[in-house]
C-alpha cells in the first residue's frame, strides 16, 4: 500500500530544504511533495466485478444453458433406470425403497432458478451490503427473470411425468411472493407441494440453519430424485463444517455425481463459499473480513 506523507511533514521538509546553505542547493528547482488525497477506492466487499459478468458476460449465460441442456438430454435415461437416485445417503436413509416412487428434480430457486442480480445491483449502486429488510422488499417485488436454460429443462421434466419441486432458503413470509414470482416467469409449479421453504416443518427431522436436509428427506418419502440443481454445496448435501475442510467433505463422496445426478451453477455474487473464508464471522468489519479474503489466495 502506498504511504502519504501528513501535510505537516511535508512542509517542515520544505521548510528544511530552504535552509540549506547556497553551496548544497542544486540549479535544478525541486517541487515541494504534495500530499495524496485519501485513497477511497472500492468498497472492501465490493461485489462490481462478479455482477457485472451475471449480468452482462455471455459465457455466464452459455455456462447455464451448457448445463440445464446437458441435464435434459440425460434425464429420461435416469427415469428409465428404477435405481436411479439423486439423493446422498442420508437424505435417502429412512425412506430407502425406491420401489413406487414418482421421479422428481429439484431445485434451488435463487441463481439456480431465477436472477436476482438486479438485487446485487442495487447494493453495489448503493455501496451497502446484504440485509433481509432490502432483499424481502425485492423478493416482493417479484419481478427475478429465469435463468438461461432453466425455464425449457423444468417444462421437460414437467411435460415427461417428471415432478419439479423447489427448495429454498427464503423466508417464511416470502413463500407467497415466490410462488408468484416462478408462476410469472413461467416455471411449472404444481401447487405449494412443490415448494419447500426455509419454513418448512419436516415431522421427526430437526433443521439446522438453513440446511436443506431435512426437506430432501421430506422430498424422499415420496419421490425419487433424478437431479439436482443449484449453486451452493448445501443446496446438494449436509455441511457439517462451513470451511473448506467441511466443504470438500461433504462433497467428497460425491465428486462422480456432478455432472451426472448434481449440477451445480456459478455464483461468484455471495454463498456459503464466502464466510468460509473469514471463519464465518459476520460481525467483523468489512475491511477485516477483506483482509482475510485476500490472505486466502494463492499466488502460485
Amino acid at each position: 500500500m502506498m504511504k502519504f506523507v501528513p501535510v505537516a511533514l511535508a512542509a517542515a521538509l520544505v521548510l528544511t530544504g530552504c535552509a540549506a546553505t547556497p553551496h548544497t542547493q542544486t540549479a535544478t528547482a525541486v517541487a515541494a511533495p504534495v500530499a495524496a488525497p485519501a485513497a477511497t477506492g472500492p468498497a472492501a466487499d465490493d461485489n462490481l466485478n462478479a455482477v457485472a459478468w451475471s449480468q452482462n458476460a455471455s459465457e455466464h449465460d452459455f455456462i447455464y444453458l451448457q448445463t440445464f441442456r446437458d441435464a435434459q438430454e440425460k434425464l429420461l435415461k435416469a427415469k428409465q433406470d428404477p435405481n436411479w437416485d439423486a439423493l446422498p445417503k442420508d437424505d435417502r436413509a429412512a425412506h430407502a425403497s425406491l420401489k413406487g416412487l414418482k421421479p422428481a428434480v429439484v431445485l434451488d430457486i435463487d441463481e439456480t432458478a431465477l436472477d436476482n442480480s438486479p438485487y446485487q445491483a442495487r447494493l453495489i449502486r448503493a455501496g451497502g451490503e446484504f440485509n433481509e429488510a432490502d432483499w424481502a422488499a425485492w423478493c416482493k417485488e417479484a419481478i427475478a427473470r429465469p435463468l438461461p436454460g432453466a425455464l425449457a429443462f423444468t417444462k421437460f421434466a414437467a411435460e415427461h411425468g417428471i415432478a419439479v419441486i423447489y427448495i429454498s432458503n427464503r423466508a417464511k413470509d416470502l413463500d407467497e411472493a415466490t410462488l408468484a414470482n416462478l408462476r410469472s416467469a413461467g416455471f411449472p409449479v404444481a401447487g405449494k407441494e412443490s415448494f419447500l421453504g426455509l419454513g418448512t416443518f419436516v415431522e421427526g427431522c430437526e433443521q439446522v440453519g438453513s440446511e436443506k436436509g431435512c426437506r430432501r428427506q421430506l422430498v424422499a418419502k415420496n419421490y425419487r430424485v433424478l437431479m439436482q440443481f443449484g449453486d451452493q454445496i448445501g443446496d446438494f448435501a449436509n455441511v457439517l463444517g462451513n470451511n473448506v475442510q467441511g466443504r470438500a467433505r461433504a462433497m467428497a463422496p460425491y465428486t462422480a455425481w456432478i455432472g451426472e445426478r448434481w449440477f451445480v451453477l456459478p455464483n461468484p455474487t455471495y454463498g456459503s463459499w464466502e464466510p468460509a473464508l473469514f471463519d464465518n464471522d459476520f460481525s467483523l468489519p468489512r475491511g477485516e473480513r477483506r483482509q482475510k479474503k485476500i490472505e486466502s489466495l494463492r499466488t502460485q
